[in-house]
Order: structure tokens, then sequence, then C-alpha cells
């Protein structure tokens, strides 16, 4: 498991703890004491005013008595916080944050048997599976929550041109679709419910992904779920693994 240095560390601190518009040395204090109740962790400053030179300086040698995972955990929870909504910095910080030390992050949606099984599934889908996995990386870093839907849509449209050996875009491909479905024995009432899904799932991605940034982070990963399991089911009725 990869180790967070001291030079991240400072890195981090220096931009969570900035003079101006970082947060206050009270502040720290509360956050530190927070989660060392949480993580059963006894840390040097946990009173404020205390004698660390700067608030800098305190939330460096309180995040050091953390576990990398639980300070990949703080640095993250940090970043979202709502004092930190458009802050150039923080946001590049927590970027930084997952593409180094990614692998320290905890409950990964990639870990679940729908997850794991949906990427056998696309293994015979290459370019499909690639879009899969990068909108499930962006996802656990927390990060491009827009882009996260928009790969996603892209692995549902390239797996789908994968079935029907066409280059049609999703909204297009309704009759392929279908034809799927009957050549496997579909039942009625399902085949009629699988273009209606693809429908409104279009049309979610159109209203908000396309056109505005201002995703529901509550709504990402029930819509990772569901286009695991359409494509799943499509892969199946088309013949493909089991």
């Amino acid at each position: 498991m990869k180790h967070i240095d001291d030079s991240f560390l400072n890195y981090a601190c220096d931009i969570l703890g900035e003079t101006d518009t970082g947060l206050s040395g009270a502040k720290i204090v509360e956050y530190c004491n927070s989660y060392a109740i949480t993580f059963n962790r006894v840390i040097p400053y946990a009173i404020y005013p205390n004698k660390a030179p700067n608030k800098r300086t305190s939330l460096r040698d309180n995040l050091r008595v953390f576990s990398d995972v639980e300070q990949y955990r703080i640095i993250k929870e940090l970043c979202e916080l709502p004092k930190f909504a458009d802050n150039a910095k923080v946001a590049d910080l927590k970027i930084k944050l997952y593409t180094r030390y990614g692998n320290l992050a905890t409950e990964k949606i990639t870990e679940t048997e729908l997850v794991q099984k949906t990427k056998h599934w696309l293994s015979d889908y290459p370019m499909a599976l690639k879009q899969y996995e990068s909108a499930l990386a962006k996802y656990e870093g927390g990060i491009f929550k827009r882009n996260t839907l928009d790969d996603l849509r892209l692995a549902f449209e390239l797996l789908v041109k994968g079935l029907l050996g066409n280059n049609k875009s999703l909204e297009n491909q309704i009759d392929g679709i279908c034809g799927i479905l009957d050549k496997a024995g579909t039942s009625v009432e399902l085949k009629n419910m699988v273009p209606k899904i693809i429908d409104y799932y279009t049309k979610f991605q159109n209203s908000h992904v396309k056109h505005n940034d201002a995703v529901n982070s509550n709504e990402i990963e029930y819509v990772i779920e569901l286009t695991s399991v359409i494509m799943k089911f499509l892969i199946k009725a088309n013949g493909g693994q089991n």
C-alpha cells in the first residue's frame, strides 16, 4: 500500500491551512479532534489556541498520527468542505491526492459484485470497458462528477455499437436493441421496458450532464448501477458472457 509522504502532507496542509483562504486554527483543531475520536487516535494539538508555530504545522503534526488510509480520508473530506467549493487550489489538491494515492480509498464501488461482473461481461468490448473503468476511477476519486457520467454514457454507447456493428448514437439504437431482445425471446413486458429506460437514460444525460455541471452526487452511484445492469442484460441477451 502506497505511503503518503511528508512532502505531500506539507503540500496539503499549506493549502488547507493557507492564511487567507484556508481553515482557521480553531477549525483545524475541531476537525482533527473529530477524526481522533472516530479513529481512536491521540493528537498533539487537541486544543486551541496551542503552542504550534502556525496552523499549518498543527494540521500536519495532527495528521501524522493517523494511518495512510485515515490520512487519505481526512484530506479528501477536508477538500470537500463547502468552504472550499470554489477554491481552485483545493480542487487541484484533491485531484493530486486521488491520482497519487487513490489506492488508499475505502468502500470502493469497483469491489462490488455487480461492477466486477460487469467488467467481466465487457471484456469482449475493450473500448467500452476502458470508458467504464474511467468512469469508476473518477467516481471513486470524487472528482470530475460530470465526466463520470459522460464516460458511463460513452461506455454504454460503445457497447451497443459493438453489439449491433454500427456507429449510431445511443438514441438511434432502439430498433437494434429491440432486435436483440426479440432474438433472445425476451418477454413483451421487458422488451417494452428496456427502450423506455434507455430513453429516460439519454434524456437524463442530455438534461443534467451535457448542459449542466451541477450533477447531483446522490444520483451518480444509482446511474453507475443502472448502466451496469442494462449493459449486463444486453450482453447476455446477445449471447455473450455468462
